[in-house]
């Protein structure tokens, strides 16, 4: 059986879609979902989508990593599968309820509310998470926040000059972080403009993180250093952030449909 796939992207971060609504799919496992994200000998993706029927919701979307690893949350394959839908949808997540609404040129999210509890995040031992007492050789005093998923977030002069390939990985799986964490590292330009990059865990650095984006805007929001709307710059583009006084969440930006296919799963040698 062939299975039809749909490849996505948010500002380069990049996706295979799979509608499980449509039709039979095979059971999606870790190892397919690696095989099917793999750049040289799969499909190739950050993360891997499945939407499935909800009760809940409009519909349920599950998010693999490049690894396999399924996580909670993903802002970036969001707007995509809300493209994807063409209309205004309640999406159930590991990370909880989101929504999604098309807007002339790209897709509205609403991600909830963030969370700041040592526990949500979570960390591995209670500590203040806006300014946490730790640090990683020069990098020190970083913000933790859950957006859905966890994120730590790092504030310094040039996040361009930052080791992200050789750090990320490093914070990403340090013992603090028991679900490990997807990393930041950010550059205020203004009240309204911030440069990141972000090291997602399970996939490497990517050319944009919409849960990232958010994770890092609310945390310089809670510093004092941005306004509560601002632009977030990533290598694939912009993002649009806002922290509305109902304590919710609004991410805006583009999503893009590349190409259609089909697969079988004995193409990448998995059967089950």
């Amino acid at each position: 059986m062939r299975v039809p796939f749909v490849k996505m992207h948010g500002l380069g971060n990049d996706f295979v879609v799979l509608d499980a609504r449509a039709g039979d799919l095979p059971e999606m496992t870790n190892r397919l979902a690696a095989a099917l994200a793999d750049r040289k000998t799969g499909i190739g993706c950050d993360q891997l989508i499945v939407i499935e029927p909800s009760e809940a919701a409009t519909f349920r979307m599950r998010i693999f990593n490049a690894d396999g690893g399924e996580v909670e949350a993903c802002g970036n394959a969001t707007r995509a599968v809300g493209l994807l839908h063409g209309a205004p949808a309640t999406i159930e997540t590991l990370g909880g309820l989101l929504t999604s609404n098309p807007t002339d040129g790209g897709v509205a999210v609403d991600l909830g509310e963030p969370r700041f509890d040592w526990d949500a995040i979570p960390l591995a031992y209670a500590m203040d998470t806006l300014t946490m007492p730790v640090g990683w050789e020069d990098l020190e005093a970083p913000s933790a926040v859950s957006v859905g998923n966890p994120h730590v977030v790092f504030f310094i002069p040039d996040c361009g000059a930052a080791e992200v390939e050789r750090l990320g990985p490093l914070i990403e799986h340090d013992p603090l972080f028991p679900a490990r964490v997807n990393v930041n590292f950010a550059s205020v330009r203004s009240r309204q403009a911030i440069d990141l990059r972000v090291w997602e865990r399970g996939v490497g650095e990517t050319r944009a993180c919409g849960t990232g984006a958010c994770a890092t805007a609310i945390a310089a929001m809670r510093r004092g250093l941005v306004d509560r709307k601002v632009t977030v710059s990533l290598a694939g583009g912009d993002l649009t952030i806002e922290w509305g006084t109902d304590n919710r969440i609004q991410m805006t930006g583009p999503a893009v449909e590349s190409f259609r296919g089909t697969f079988e799963a004995t193409d990448f040698g998995v059967t089950e």
